[in-house]
């Protein structure tokens, strides 16, 4: 399984994006989204088993941030609104056959990352 991220780049504070993360190969895996911003450490962001039907969110972006999937595209998206500047980051997407959660270290595969700076 390979991951593609996609989607950051440069906003305000206040500002929308959506990021990608397009999977080849063996599919319908449980997915993470994790961001690292410089100096810190990885952080659990949100989660989306296979199907689409669980999701589970970090306090700091619920009712702001919501992760679905399209499983006919292969890709998982993570709408961002009401972006923050502590919200910029390198966003990385993860999958596992198993329902790791925020446990990043139990992820067997990861995306390269795409970053997210949001400018107040």
């Amino acid at each position: 399984v390979q991951l593609q991220a996609s989607g950051g780049g440069l906003v305000q504070a206040g500002d929308s994006l959506r990021l990608s993360c397009a999977a080849s190969g063996r599919t319908f895996y449980n997915m993470g989204w994790f961001r690292q911003a410089p100096g810190k450490e990885r952080e659990f962001v949100a989660a989306i088993n296979w199907n689409g039907l669980s999701t589970v969110y970090t306090d700091s972006v619920k009712g702001r941030f919501t992760l679905s999937r399209d499983n006919a595209k292969n890709t998982v998206y993570l709408q961002m609104d009401s972006l923050k500047p502590e919200d910029t980051a390198v966003y990385y997407c993860a999958g596992d056959r198993a329902w790791p959660l925020d446990r990043w270290h139990e992820y067997d595969y990861w995306g390269q990352g795409t970053l997210v700076t949001v400018s107040s």
